[in-house]
């Protein structure tokens, strides 16, 4: 361990990308602190006294860092920027531009980049305005929500978010690992340590299912550190342009493809109803419906119908996200182009039929997983007394913590590798 602590801090390159993640990450923690210009001070300690985001809001807690609970001027987190992004994905299939541009490699890239910057900022504001909304309605009048007063908050919220953006963009640029993933990555931690203080000092009365979620937690670890780095591998054979045997390579093929955008959108969908809920229940007209929301689909009370709809719509949102992102015509194309095939098919159509068909087994898994990971906090809320903001991590935090780091410890080898091949050189 020290050994490798050694290496990080004689390269240079490396040590000054470390360096500058650490203090970025830092700003952001301190920005996460400050609270929204304009907020009634009393109100704002009777609101994080209450601990109201833990209402239908609480499930974006694990994307925004606690920082809804802190009413934050970077409340929004990343949220605007992962809807944005998801929404060009979703357009490179639609629209003929988008997919080229796709294509084109870094420069292609670059301009996709842009666009979802131009759609966070819409997004954002749009969202700030719902947010601020929501929260507001929560008991505790926060600050003005009437118009035109609103707007001012709605600006601070959106410039927060565009801010937190930057951050991350900067972090990929000159920092070490992905900078959006980070971000999220350092709020889901950050809140670990509260959680157990508030449980270990005062939550005595939940104590025994606190551990038992506790050594759950450990458990879901295990298998989500399996279950991230599990893939199947697709032999290819290149045929060699001298004499001998053809060259063997192989396409690995994950059994978790879509990452953590099944559960992005399964949230998404699963929360409006509570959402809608909260802005129905002033009209007298809507009260059934409101009832029903609050009785079956609630997400701080999950009824065995909202856990089914929950897990279904995970599995579901994990296939058609592959479908969109894992392209198997093209993929047999550049085979079939480099000179390649699997052993025993036919380059082409056929190809293409066997990685399909891989993907769907692999997806089927996949899905079904992601869903359990999903689901299981739910159910310890549901039959015990925990509440959501007693859970150490949820399973879209713990997918996302175990994701960012496997990635950062690849990236920190493979500049170490480059750092120790030019001192070879």
């Amino acid at each position: 361990m020290f050994t490798y602590l050694r290496q990080l801090w004689h390269s240079e390159d490396l040590r000054r990308r470390i360096l500058i993640t650490l203090w970025i990450l830092f700003i952001y923690r301190v920005v996460a602190h400050i609270t929204v210009p304009g907020t009634d001070p009393a109100a704002l300690q009777q609101y994080l006294s209450s601990r109201t985001a833990s209402g239908p809001m609480g499930v974006f807690v694990a994307l925004t860092g606690g920082s809804i609970d802190n009413f934050s001027i970077v409340l929004l987190g990343l949220s605007p920027y992962i809807n944005a992004s998801i929404i060009v994905q979703l357009c490179t299939v639609l629209f003929p531009k988008l997919e080229a541009l796709s294509k084109e490699g870094a420069q292609g890239q670059q301009e996709l980049n842009r666009y979802m910057r131009w759609i966070t900022l819409p997004l954002a504001f749009l969202q700030s305005y719902g947010f601020l909304i929501l929260l507001s309605r929560g008991g505790v009048n926060l600050i003005d929500t009437s118009f035109p007063g609103v707007l001012l908050p709605m600006l601070y919220v959106t410039a927060g978010s565009l801010f937190v953006m930057w951050l991350g963009e900067l972090i990929t640029e000159k920092g070490i690992g992905n900078g959006i993933s980070l971000i999220i990555f350092t709020g889901i931690v950050s809140g670990i340590p509260a959680t157990m203080s508030s449980m270990l000092v005062g939550g005595q009365a939940g104590m025994g299912a606190f551990l038992f979620f506790g050594i759950v937690s450990v458990a879901m670890l295990i298998a989500v550190v399996l279950f991230t780095d599990a893939h199947r591998l697709i032999p290819i054979t290149y045929a060699n342009q001298g004499a001998g045997r053809g060259v063997q390579g192989g396409i690995p093929i994950r059994l978790n493809q879509a990452g953590m955008i099944p559960i992005i959108f399964a949230v998404s969908l699963i929360t409006f109803p509570a959402i809608l809920a909260q802005f129905l229940s002033s009209a007298p007209r809507f009260q059934s419906v409101v009832s029903f929301i609050n009785l079956y689909i609630n997400p701080q009370n999950p009824s065995i119908l909202y856990l089914f709809i929950y897990f279904a719509l995970v599995v579901a949102f994990t296939f058609f996200y592959v479908s969109v992102t894992f392209k198997v015509d093209d993929l047999a194309e550049q085979i079939q182009k480099r000179g390649g095939f699997v052993p025993g098919v036919r380059p082409g159509r056929q190809t293409a039929e066997i990685l399909q068909r891989t993907s769907t087994r692999l997806n089927l898994w996949g899905g079904l997983f992601l869903g359990l990971i999903a689901v299981i906090p739910l159910v310890f809320t549901k039959f015990s007394n925990l509440s959501r903001a007693d859970l150490i991590i949820s399973g879209s935090g713990l997918i996302i913590v175990v994701g960012v780091v496997m990635e950062l410890i690849r990236q920190v080898n493979a500049q170490l590798l480059a750092h120790d091949y030019e001192k070879l050189v």
